[in-house]
């Protein structure tokens, strides 16, 4: 009888274990799994020079969001956490955040109304704005002269979209990344090259020959995304952001990757 009586109570104990259980990895609360581990997993690119670049000669991923993912994760985790890094486009960044692949999103990523409706943004941590890459000897010095033209963008980029809104009459060429869209550039399939300002100082430094027009003709701050109900990840975020700025650490940060680039103005930055 004692037997019988403690079947109930093992299903029910199971029916608990298998609830718990059941949340996928990206539905556990981040933030304390991060503290748990000491870890964070943070999504990068690894083709976007200034931000976030593979060095060859080591493989590891290198730039602004980079530097700003290693500080973030000791002031939230403490000097002996670790930032690992997962290469991400502007395409996989959010279905690899949420499948659990990645803790978050540090990668080029503009807070947009639209993907806020699926993931939580911080507060920004570096004031981006959309400009054109062009030829030094190009006709095209801002998105009036796009008429006619072909624009090339990044396959799942908030850029493409606002090109068609300022130059409605240009053609635009999607590629899968920005190594493939300058390429296309380089060959002429293109006229112009269009992403946010620190992405193409980026890609004008690597490529001589090419210079970036038009001033910043969008408002696209970059922020750090978390998947929906991880609030409290993101508000931890945040108190890290403030901390590195009211540091001085921020500022050295934006000093070390744009301080020598031709052009960019780096003081405005400061923070």
């Amino acid at each position: 009888m004692k037997k019988l009586r403690l079947i109930p109570l093992l299903l029910m104990l199971l029916m608990l274990l298998a609830g718990c259980s059941s949340k996928s990895l990206a539905e556990q609360s981040v933030l304390k799994n991060s503290r748990e581990t000491k870890t964070i997993t943070w999504g990068v690119k690894a083709d976007t020079k200034l931000f976030g670049l593979e060095d060859v000669r080591d493989g590891k991923q290198k730039g602004f969001d980079v530097d700003m993912a290693k500080l973030i994760t000791k002031k939230m985790l403490g000097k002996n956490s670790e930032a690992k890094f997962v290469t991400v486009t502007s395409q996989s960044r959010i279905p690899l955040l949420k499948n659990g692949n990645i803790d978050a999103i540090i990668a080029t990523m503009s807070a947009t109304p639209e993907r806020a409706k699926i993931v939580e943004f911080s507060n920004s941590y570096f004031d981006a704005g959309q400009s054109l890459l062009v030829p030094n000897d190009s006709t095209i010095n801002s998105t009036d002269d796009l008429a006619g033209k072909t624009v090339l963008g990044v396959v799942g980029s908030n850029s493409v979209i606002n090109i068609k809104k300022a130059a409605p009459k240009a053609k635009v060429l999607q590629l899968q990344d920005y190594a493939q869209a300058m390429t296309a550039l380089k060959s002429g399939q293109g006229d112009a090259l269009t992403t946010d300002n620190g992405i193409l100082y980026g890609m004008a430094v690597e490529n001589p020959g090419f210079k970036v027009v038009g001033g910043t003709f969008t408002k696209e701050p970059y922020s750090i995304a978390a998947n929906k109900g991880q609030s409290g990840f993101t508000k931890e975020a945040n108190k890290a952001i403030k901390e590195i700025e009211k540091s001085g650490e921020y500022n050295k940060l934006i000093k070390k990757w744009f301080g020598d680039v031709p052009g960019f103005n780096y003081k405005e930055l400061y923070r």
